[in-house]
């Protein structure tokens, strides 16, 4: 068994137990004994317990999403509702009871940037599945703009109990919205050289605490 596949053991053995104990070391210890693992093997792929499971929880729903975005044709579609069905996807492909559950945990304030990278990393995947060419502070405010539209779904979506989760989704849809006429306003803006010397510092300061762009990353 290799190091990924007995993480991906240990992570689905942990699902039953998170919705009575949450992301928590005895979720671990517990997920440990179902797999039939060593709980010291569980701390070396999980070494803060409960919280490291929940972001594997996380980033195996975000590649859970960019597989089915994969394998969906969105070309038909207008932009704004391909970044809505995105979103949709990476809702539907969750369980509420999980995330209910993740979201308290990462409303503590230890775990708090935890909690904002990975909606941070969600938005990321979303903006590259669909092709998403931009440049310089571009890159950092699409993808800022989309970790809160996300972010105050999930809130929406975790109290929702309208038939289809409907309001979740008419929810989504103003937020889309939303962000749509905030992109038609940075192309105004991209058009003023005033604005390209404006966004210049704080180009540098997201480089500086997020990291460079993926395209910046020597392959």
């Amino acid at each position: 068994m290799t190091d990924s596949d007995a993480k991906a053991r240990v992570l689905e053995a942990a699902l039953a137990h998170v919705p009575f104990d949450g992301w928590s070391d005895h979720t671990l210890q517990a997920a440990m004994t179902d797999a039939g693992l060593d709980l010291a093997l569980g701390l070396v792929m999980f070494p803060r317990g409960g919280v490291d499971m929940a972001l594997a929880y996380h980033a195996r729903g975000d590649a859970e999403m960019v597989a089915r975005l994969a394998a969906t044709d969105l070309s038909a579609l207008r932009f704004r509702d391909r970044i809505a069905t995105a979103l949709r996807t990476r809702l539907e492909l969750s369980d509420r009871e999980l995330v209910r559950r993740g979201t308290t945990l990462f409303a503590l304030p230890q775990h708090a940037a935890d909690g904002a990278a990975a909606l941070w990393r969600t938005a990321d995947q979303v903006w590259t599945a669909l092709g998403d060419s931009s440049q310089d502070f571009n890159w950092y405010t699409k993808r800022a703009t989309l970790s809160a539209v996300h972010a105050a779904t999930v809130l929406f979506w975790l109290g929702d109990e309208t038939p289809g989760h409907q309001a979740t989704w008419d929810f989504l849809d103003r937020r889309i919205e939303g962000v749509m006429q905030f992109e038609k306003l940075k192309g105004q803006l991209r058009e003023s050289s005033f604005a390209k010397a404006l966004v210049a510092g704080p180009v540098k300061l997201f480089e500086t605490l997020l990291g460079p762009r993926k395209s910046d990353t020597p392959s």
